[in-house]
C-alpha cells in the first residue's frame, strides 16, 4: 500500500516565479491540457457557485478536476470573486488549490491559486488569439485590471505584439496605470472606441449582465476574447462565430452564450470548441466576428498546479509539513 507522504504549501511568490520563468511553456501546457480534455483524458465536473443573498456580486466557486495518467492527480480550486474588494484596496479574486493523490485520495499540497487562475486564464486567451487571429495590429482591452495585464503579457509572449493598444476601464486611473506598463498603450475614451478601433478585442471586466448591445461595434469582424463572459448581448452572440472551451461548462450561469441559448432554445450558435480549432477540425469562416468565450476549466488550473508543486518540491521552495497527517498508520 502506498505510504502517505508529507503535505506541503506553495506560496504565491513561488507560484509566480515558477510560471513567469517560461510563459510560452505555460501556453504550451495549456494547449496540451485542452487537447487532453478533448481526448477524454480528464474529469471536469460542473463548477459549484456559492452565492450570498446580501451580496449578489460576490461569489466563491469550487472547481473540482482530475487528470488521467500514472499516477494521475486530482484537485479542487476554491476561488472567490468579491468585486467590492477593489474599493477596499484588495484584489478582487483570491484562491487556493488542493492537490490530491489519485491512488489514495490524500491531499498532498495546498497551492496559492489566484496566480495560477490568472495565469491559466491569460495563457488560454493568448492561445486562442494565436489560433484564431494569428496576429493583430491593434488590440483593445475593455477592463484594465489584473487579468487584462496578465493577458497583455501573454500576448507578447506568444508573438502578438500590437502596433497600438487601447485600454478602457470604468475606472480611468486603472486604465492609465496599465497603460504605463504595456508597450504602445493608450487610454481609450470609451469602450466603444476600444472595440471599434481594434482587430483583437479583450473583454476582462466584472460585468454581471451584458453592456455591449450594438452589433455595429463589431462590424469590422474582429476576434473577441470574451474572457469575462457576460459583456455581450445574446443578439451579438447570435451574429458571431462562437468558439468556447467546453460547451456544457460555458452554457450555464447566465453567460452571454447561455443567454443566447435561453433566447433561442438551442445551441446552434456554438460553432466549435478551441480544441476543434487547434486540431484543424474547424476554421472560422471570416464573414463575421469570432468570439471566444472560455468558462475556465478546472483541469487547466490542475495541470499548472501539478507542475508548480513538483518544481517547488525539487527546488526546495515549498513549505513541507511532515506531520500534517499526525498519527496516520499506513498499514491500517
Amino acid at each position: 500500500m502506498p505510504v502517505v507522504t508529507a503535505f506541503s504549501v506553495v506560496s504565491a511568490d513561488t507560484v509566480r516565479a515558477i510560471l513567469d520563468a517560461d510563459l510560452p511553456g505555460v501556453v504550451d501546457l495549456v494547449e496540451r491540457t485542452y487537447l487532453r480534455h478533448d481526448a477524454g483524458g480528464t474529469v471536469n465536473p460542473p463548477s459549484y457557485f456559492l452565492r450570498f443573498p446580501d451580496d449578489p456580486a460576490a461569489r466563491i466557486i469550487a472547481l473540482p478536476a482530475a487528470l488521467d495518467g500514472e499516477p494521475g492527480v486530482a484537485g479542487l480550486k476554491w476561488i472567490s470573486s468579491f468585486p467590492d474588494n477593489l474599493d477596499r484596496g484588495l484584489p478582487r479574486a483570491s484562491a487556493v488549490l488542493v492537490l490530491n493523490d489519485r491512488r489514495t485520495g490524500f491531499p498532498t499540497a495546498c497551492v496559492e491559486a489566484s496566480v495560477i487562475s490568472a495565469t491559466r486564464t491569460a495563457a488560454s486567451a493568448a492561445l486562442a488569439a494565436r489560433a484564431l487571429a494569428g496576429s493583430a495590429r491593434r488590440v483593445g482591452f475593455v477592463g484594465a485590471g489584473l487579468i487584462a495585464a496578465r493577458i497583455a503579457e501573454f500576448l507578447a509572449a506568444v508573438g502578438i505584439p500590437a502596433e497600438r493598444v487601447l485600454l478602457h476601464d470604468h475606472n480611468p486611473d486603472r486604465a492609465a496605470r496599465l497603460a504605463e506598463r504595456v508597450d504602445r498603450a493608450e487610454v481609450a475614451r470609451t469602450a466603444e472606441e476600444a472595440v471599434r478601433e481594434s482587430d483583437l478585442v479583450v473583454f476582462a471586466t466584472t460585468a454581471g449582465t451584458p453592456h455591449v448591445t450594438d452589433a455595429d461595434w463589431l462590424a469590422h469582424r474582429p476576434v473577441v476574447l470574451h474572457i469575462s463572459l457576460r459583456d455581450l448581448s445574446p443578439q451579438i452572440v447570435l451574429g458571431a462565430t462562437n468558439v468556447v472551451d467546453d460547451v456544457e461548462h460555458c452554457l450555464q450561469a447566465n453567460t452571454s452564450p447561455h443567454l443566447a441559448e435561453q433566447l433561442t432554445g438551442n445551441r446552434d450558435h456554438v460553432h466549435a470548441t478551441l480544441a476543434d480549432v487547434l486540431t484543424g477540425r474547424f476554421t472560422p469562416p471570416g464573414d463575421r466576428p469570432v468570439v471566444f468565450s472560455p468558462f475556465g476549466l478546472g483541469v487547466l488550473d490542475l495541470a499548472l498546479a501539478e507542475v508548480v508543486h513538483g518544481r517547488a518540491l525539487a527546488e526546495g521552495t515549498a513549505t513541507v509539513i511532515p506531520s500534517f497527517f499526525s498519527g496516520l498508520h499506513p498499514d491500517r
